[in-house]
């Protein structure tokens, strides 16, 4: 880092130190939450950027924040499935309620729709942004610099395997063991509940009602055979079986489910600190608006710049979305900053695959150029997919804004990963330090390719 900008980089490592000790968690529309947007608020007042609040409301437990849910449905399912044994309508109400659930999990933890917010408690989250226009307030373009102010519930699982954490495969196999078997679980009882509801089903039409249902890909005789929906007396021997296994298998899938049940530590004391995740992005994002505010002659040419300080990011990218909604903007550049913290790890993150969405590939190119020029060696090779979740480029590159996503992250879940051991002793400064420097040498080529090339949209 250059001695011109190093005592920039210090002001953005002091923001993540005040924002893991003096603030600490920040769930989403907490007072956590609203008093780092005041804290932001107040040091963009300090260098004479006026702040913009802008409220929304978030239902935290509507997406991944209701995890939890999916462990508690899944111990549900399998305590009914031994009336079901007795009473096989229950059967019906058990795979209606499991097609639901499956819907919800896949719409709202999967893919981040807003459909079943308005069915869980609300809480208010806000976004807060400050611009900084040329002298003449005049601008061709604008550049977004952004990050999220919000903090995850801690991953117990992932807290847990701290005890491995000088063996991160023994780490790694825990965690994602444990979740991984109580994902099948849940998935399995509710798999079980909808089949056992067809076979029924097909039973209660060819028998009940004198309907032929082969033509739906059953048979009468094929229901009764199977599952003896008639026969007291002659049952085959492979229902007999599985009779015997759904006397045990509840019990399995329901240990599975309360390892999804505990996912999420409820308690808001015990919520990650966010020093790396994600205090490292708002701390770069206004260390690099304060950097052009004192030194304007560094200020791009024709640019408008934005520091914007994201809400509810870590239940489905909710503050990002309501930017993107109420804010069209023309010719917009986005350099989202999410986790500056492992020096072995910087990377440009170009795709969430869950979201379907690709972002921008001359973002992608001026940071690893910036990464060649720079000497940054990196195990991840400088570029990733998001495999899980999303980051707020999704909705920015949606809205038609030139987006990536800028990270330093361990791509491998860790302890210290959605937990409160997200603390800023366990990295250095100058890795956030080099991330400004980043940051600032990206924004140079921005303003290049704006002069040569102009606004050319998303390149997909």
């Amino acid at each position: 880092m250059s001695t011109e900008t190093k005592k920039y980089g210090e002001v953005a490592y002091q923001i993540v130190d005040d924002a893991a000790h003096k603030i600490g968690s920040r769930l989403p529309g907490s007072e956590g939450e609203h008093k780092f947007h005041d804290y932001i608020a107040d040091k963009l007042n300090e260098i004479g950027v006026k702040p913009v609040k802008e409220e929304f409301a978030v239902s935290p437990r509507a997406g991944i924040g209701g995890l939890p849910y999916a462990g508690y449905f899944g111990i549900i399912m399998s305590a009914l499935v031994y009336f079901a044994l007795n009473n096989y309508y229950i059967w019906f109400a058990m795979a209606i309620a499991g097609i639901c659930f499956v819907i919800w999990l896949v719409a709202s933890c999967f893919l981040y729709r807003t459909w079943f917010d308005m069915f869980f408690p609300q809480k208010v989250s806000c976004n807060t942004y400050g611009e900084l226009l040329p002298a003449d307030g005049n601008y061709d373009y604008t550049i977004i610099l952004s990050g999220h102010t919000d903090t995850s519930w801690t991953w117990r699982h992932s807290e847990h395997a701290y005890r491995h954490k000088d063996k991160p495969i023994k780490g790694i196999i825990a965690t994602y063991g444990k979740v991984g078997f109580g994902a099948v679980c849940v998935f399995l009882i509710v798999g079980i509940s909808i089949a056992m509801a067809v076979i029924y089903g097909a039973a209660i039409i060819s028998t009940k009602l004198g309907v032929d249902a082969s033509g739906y890909g059953f048979t009468g005789e094929w229901a009764k055979n199977m599952y003896g929906f008639f026969s007291n007396v002659t049952q085959r021997q492979s229902y007999k079986v599985f009779e015997v296994v759904l006397l045990f298998l509840p019990i399995v899938t329901a240990i599975g489910s309360s390892f999804v049940a505990m996912w999420n530590d409820k308690h808001e004391e015990n919520a990650s600190r966010g020093a790396m995740d994600n205090a490292t992005g708002i701390g770069i994002s206004y260390a690099a608006l304060k950097y052009f505010k004192e030194n304007p002659d560094k200020m791009p040419k024709g640019a408008r710049i934005i520091d914007l300080s994201v809400g509810s990011e870590e239940v489905g990218l909710r503050g990002s979305m309501y930017f993107a909604q109420e804010h069209k903007i023309d010719n917009c550049w986005n350099i989202n900053i999410d986790s500056v913290a492992d020096k072995d790890y910087f990377e440009v993150v170009i795709k969430d695959d869950w979201q379907m969405c690709r972002f921008d590939k001359d973002l992608e190119k001026m940071f690893k150029d910036t990464f060649a020029e720079m000497n940054i060696e990196s195990k991840t090779k400088g570029c990733i997919h998001n495999p899980v979740g999303g980051c707020d480029s999704t909705p920015m590159t949606r809205a038609g804004f030139k987006s990536v996503t800028f990270a330093a992250q361990n791509p491998i879940l860790t302890y210290y990963y959605h937990t409160w051991r997200d603390m800023p002793e366990r990295f250095e400064p100058e890795t956030v330090e080099k991330g400004l420097d980043v940051v600032l040498s990206v924004i140079d080529k921005i303003a290049d390719f704006q002069e040569t090339n102009g606004f050319n949209g998303v390149n997909h």
